[in-house]
């Protein structure tokens, strides 16, 4: 007896790009964000993730999720892909409700070429990997077990050090090699205490959530009306608009009414906790991972570990001259810096504005962004 046909299934790759970046102020602005910068090599981090993905999706399978100031600026920087698949949030709702405005019109997508469903990435444009061919084989797998109808799976990487400003995710216990096997997930854990990131790491089961998701479009949507029904309801009233002239009103009118809550939150979690066989499913995934979240991260990527006892590098972007200074990250390009007598600081230049901190710091930029709000200094936003 010959084993069932596998069910052909359209691929599609969801780039999530609205976030807005605001540690890597003064470069990042609300219409040039950290993903649509050069903030490591020359290419931007959203033209990085699509040619990372290019091998396994052409430009027709990428959809990019973003807002309106920054659409037009998605569209320019990815030409190939169809202006359509670059879908524009009229105001932002958080994950959750991102990746279901992608899931209707994937689906709709998949159904108008005559497939009945369609298998989704979901990933962010703002993150480095360093292992791309490994990166991509992962991401293979990760949609072949997204395969099974109401199957979830996520990326886990293996944490490098007692990390507090990450999600966490606990597998189960290994039962054979860490390398390929699939686990399951046993729950998600946010930002944890130092003291609590160190048994995390201790224990070898715990792994740094980096928000990569691979599902069935319905499988997404099943859970999306099981947990979030009334942000469903709303998606499915947009859903029938589609393709139609009502389309643009009808977005406008539904997104404020979207429940505001992370995917994490709003469906893996509970996903976790519901009876019967595991939904939700786990890969390993060391592929030199960053998620590049400030610029001392950036040096760190950038910056080669000296022997022991030896200065750190200091990583410019322009011509620089340094005396007695080391570990520090100055970025600009277009004037010669100086730098004597200063260490472990973040120095980055434009034409409006100048930011000078302690690389221990880095975190603290978004705290100027928020007082430049709070005083209404727009052309510094």
């Amino acid at each position: 007896m010959k084993p069932p046909a596998k069910e052909k299934l359209p691929a599609y790759a969801v780039i999530l790009a609205g976030g807005r970046g605001t540690r890597f102020w003064p470069r990042s602005r609300t219409r040039t964000p950290k993903q649509l910068l050069n903030i490591v090599g020359s290419r931007t981090m959203l033209q990085q993730t699509a040619e990372r993905l290019r091998p396994l999706f052409t430009p027709q399978q990428l959809w990019v999720v973003t807002n309106r100031e920054q659409a037009a600026q998605v569209r320019k920087q990815l030409p190939a892909v169809p202006g359509a698949q670059v879908l524009a949030e009229p105001i932002g709702r958080n994950t959750a409700a991102a990746i279901g405005l992608a899931a209707i019109h994937v689906l709709y997508e998949a159904r108008r070429h005559g497939a009945d469903d369609a298998l989704m990435a979901v990933l962010p444009a703002d993150h480095f990997i360093a292992r791309p061919e490994s990166y991509r084989s992962i991401v293979l797998r990760a949609l072949n077990v997204a395969r099974e109808r109401g199957a979830m799976a996520v990326l886990g990487i293996p944490p490098a050090h007692p990390e507090t400003g990450f999600g966490y995710i606990q597998r189960t216990p290994s039962r054979g090699s860490r390398t390929s096997k699939v686990f399951a997930v046993r729950r998600f854990t946010e930002k944890p205490p130092l003291a609590e990131a160190r048994r995390y790491m201790a224990s070898g089961n715990y792994f740094w959530n980096a928000g990569m998701f691979f599902w069935r479009a319905s499988t997404f949507l099943q859970n999306l009306r099981q947990f979030l029904p009334k942000t469903s309801d709303a998606l499915q009233e947009l859903a029938q608009t589609i393709g139609t002239p009502r389309y643009q009103r009808t977005l406008a009118a539904i997104y404020p009414r979207l429940e505001s809550i992370s995917v994490d939150y709003a469906i893996l979690e509970p996903s976790t906790r519901a009876k019967g066989a595991p939904k939700v499913h786990m890969l390993l995934a060391d592929v030199g991972w960053s998620d590049i979240g400030s610029w001392a991260a950036v040096y760190d990527l950038l910056a080669k570990v000296p022997g022991k006892g030896a200065p750190a590098p200091n990583i410019a972007a322009g011509e620089h001259f340094a005396l007695d200074a080391e570990g520090n990250f100055l970025w600009s390009p277009n004037k010669f810096v100086a730098a004597i007598g200063v260490r472990n600081l973040v120095v980055v230049e434009t034409p409006d504005a100048l930011l000078i901190c302690p690389r221990d710091r880095a975190q603290e930029v978004s705290k100027a962004v928020k007082w430049l709000e709070e005083h209404r200094r727009k052309s510094l936003l």
